[in-house]
């Protein structure tokens, strides 16, 4: 081989390595700052919401609070600092893969286009797109919507399923894409629209804090299946490994009926069957 070769071999060989030396994994940063960053959403009650005093608060909050004491217990730290980072909708990936936060506790859907750029852990909840209308309206179902206009959070896995299920059952429905879920509800009071579409435990939440909820009404039918879990960063098997095990312990020792109803109990809405299908499927041995 020719020095020329062998040089051209050995810039190949370490544009190679370099990238692969010099990453640190989420494990090692948390070790080095003694710091978990907790992404979150502030507008998603009851899973992820900022409380009456503007603390991080919810079901998902709760779960990644369990999970960073299982990264505690994991590098044997004496201490660890939990910090809060708000995330919108539209920036939660990006914020996990650009390394602003160490998970997103959230309210997000894990689908394969989504897992291109982020990896996600075990399920932490199941539910599925749904309708929400002023009460009286007669919305029970979808195929109500012919001929009428549907809100919609854009950029979100309930817009597109949305979309493909009118398409797919020839429901001609106005869908209004908005940028949030206060927007929608504006609009719906308003009767600018005739429903908000959105994942039905959001709904769920949204109805929990109306001043009238007696004012709102949410369909039955659900028209597509929404898996969550939280987001990490692709590839960071051994921090997403600690994150699963602190779960499926959760989920495993029962613990996750008391977070529940802690969270969904006050409303009267019990786990439905395919949620409680997922504790039993996701209580993973050790």
């Amino acid at each position: 081989m020719s020095h020329r070769s062998v040089g051209a071999f050995l810039i190949l060989l370490a544009g190679c390595v370099l990238p692969v030396a010099g990453h640190s994994g989420t494990l090692d940063q948390i070790k080095k700052s003694g710091e978990i960053r907790l992404g979150y959403r502030t507008d998603v009650p009851p899973l992820t919401f900022n409380d009456a005093s503007g603390q991080p608060a919810g079901y998902a909050v709760e779960l990644c609070r369990r999970i960073a004491t299982g990264v505690k217990e994991h590098l044997k730290l004496s201490e660890l600092k939990v910090t809060f980072v708000p995330l919108k909708t539209a920036e939660r990936m990006d914020a996990i893969a650009d390394n602003k936060a160490d998970i997103e506790c959230g309210a997000t859907t894990i689908t394969l286009s989504r897992q291109q750029k982020v990896d996600f852990t075990l399920m932490t909840f199941v539910t599925g797109g749904g309708l929400m209308s002023l009460a009286g309206s007669g919305i029970d179902a979808v195929a109500s919507l012919s001929g009428k206009s549907v809100a919609v959070v854009s950029g979100t896995t309930a817009e597109t399923a949305l979309k493909d299920h009118l398409t797919k059952h020839l429901i001609d429905a106005k869908v209004v894409a908005v940028g949030t879920r206060e927007e929608a509800m504006k609009q719906l009071q308003a009767k600018q629209v005739a429903a908000v579409a959105s994942d039905q435990v959001v709904l769920i939440g949204q109805l929990m804090q109306a001043q009238d909820p007696k004012a709102f009404s949410i369909a039955r039918e659900l028209f597509s299946y929404e898996p969550y879990g939280f987001v990490v960063r692709r590839n960071d098997a051994d921090f997403r490994l600690v994150a699963n095990g602190a779960l499926a312990q959760l989920y495993r020792s029962g613990q996750i009926k008391e977070v529940y109803d802690r969270w969904f109990g006050r409303a009267g809405v019990q786990p439905s069957p395919v949620l409680a299908a997922m504790y039993v499927l996701e209580a993973l041995p050790e």
